[in-house]
């Protein structure tokens, strides 16, 4: 037993039976169990119990012994003057001034059933995939829980987007390029791909998108890549680079991407050419996205990008393959950026006058593959259907935010599985 179990199950009301006595035996009622204080303090707040007649309303502090309250100090705290019940898992000590003060002790060890404390166990302490694995069962998943976990995720890359649009002053355009940018990054390179973009002033960017070589020399200049030219057409990146460089005065930093545990086609060189191309096909690009309605009409809008010409028998600067083809986007790469970037702005775009935006952002994950990782092939293991990016999506974000954390006590599937009756192994 822990004191956060204790809580969960005081918060939700799991017992056996609900005849609880005090320690001392006078029969005690509660009217109210009061609500879940996460912050300091004593852990409900604005309870009710009933006792001999008279109805109290107050606090109701809870631990896993008795001897916690001497333990946690809480004698000395003035948080704690307004104890109506001190609630145990176990009665081990009296506590002299909870006697003196005739605040009742309920102990709770013989009203919580013993395959709940097995079950608790077997899921903090599991290695497997996920915690509730040996008792998963996804006919336990609740109504509306793909729904839920994908409104969740798009809620906290709003945030992060709406921060961005404050630093941004509100620039639409400046943030999906920013954001654009970092999925491009993948995960290697997010972060120094976000750096790149957010250096470069956006109305650098829009004076020179009708130039696709300016577009990749302003990229490769920032990234550190044209310091030493490797053949003529680096060259005239180079010439192009120290031309916008000195024009719009941008800043001499240089935020240099990794290659390491890259496979080629990912590599930076590429990512940013491919980030180049599309600025330079789509002169609106935000507003096309925002007027999309379907998802099929955002992988027409990717369709056509692609690396330029100089990289069809490259990957990395001066060093020329054998083979030649154009690098396009992949359709798992369209659907990591729709999925991670453009959506998400969607969403941030219309929620505050549109009501119905939620629904309509649903659908377009609906209308969009499963992603295929180690996460959703995971699930899939375990009988759960992952066919469309609403359910895969909801599933890495479940996996993610709960079953990594072990956070089983705040989990919609294992508060199902906690209360359903069973025996204990």
């Amino acid at each position: 037993m822990t004191e956060k179990l204790l809580q969960y199950l005081w918060n939700y009301k799991v017992f056996s039976g609900f005849d609880f006595k005090t320690i001392a035996g006078d029969p005690v009622e509660i009217l109210d169990f009061g609500k879940w204080n996460t912050d300091a303090g004593p852990d409900f707040l604005a309870g009710k119990i009933k006792m001999n007649g008279v109805v109290f309303a107050g606090n109701i502090e809870l631990h896993v012994k008795s001897s916690d309250w001497i333990f946690h100090n809480h004698s000395i705290d003035p948080n704690y003057r307004n104890i109506i019940l001190h609630v145990v898992f176990q009665h081990d000590l009296e506590i002299a001034e909870l006697t003196e003060q005739n605040i009742p002790t309920l102990e709770l060890k013989d009203h919580i059933d013993t395959a709940i404390l097995w079950k608790y166990e077997k899921l903090i302490s599991g290695t497997q995939f996920i915690p509730c694995e040996h008792i998963f069962d996804p006919g336990k998943i609740p109504v509306g829980f793909h729904e839920s976990n994908v409104l969740k995720k798009l809620e906290e890359k709003s945030a992060e987007l709406e921060q961005n649009l404050v630093r941004s002053k509100n620039n639409f355009e400046a943030v999906l390029f920013h954001s654009l940018a970092y999925s491009f990054g993948l995960k290697v390179n997010a972060f120094i791909f976000r750096q790149i973009a957010e250096s470069i002033d956006f109305t650098v960017l829009n004076k020179i998108r009708q130039n696709r070589s300016q577009l990749e020399a302003l990229l490769f200049g920032m990234a550190g890549w044209l310091d030493r030219p490797e053949d003529e057409e680096t060259k005239i990146w180079q010439r192009e680079f120290n031309f916008i460089r000195a024009k719009f005065n941008l800043s001499d930093l240089k935020f240099r991407p990794k290659f390491s545990r890259l496979r080629p086609p990912n590599f930076p060189t590429i990512r940013l050419s491919q980030l180049a191309g599309l600025y330079h096909e789509h002169q609106n690009l935000f507003s096309k996205i925002i007027r999309v309605k379907k998802a099929e009409e955002l992988f027409e809008l990717l369709q056509d990008v692609k690396a330029s010409a100089y990289w069809d028998n490259r990957f990395n600067f001066g060093k020329s393959s054998s083979v030649s083809q154009p690098k396009i986007l992949t359709k798992d790469f369209m659907e990591l950026i729709i999925l991670n970037t453009i959506l998400p702005l969607k969403y941030t775009y219309h929620k505050y006058h549109r009501e119905e935006i939620a629904d309509e952002i649903l659908r377009f994950y609906q209308n969009i593959p499963a992603e295929k990782n180690s996460v959703t092939a995971g699930w899939k293991t375990l009988g759960m259907k992952c066919h469309t990016a609403l359910e895969s999506q909801s599933l890495i974000y479940h996996f993610k935010h709960s079953c990594e954390e072990k956070n089983c006590l705040h989990c919609s599937i294992g508060f199902k599985l906690l209360k359903e009756p069973s025996h204990a192994r």
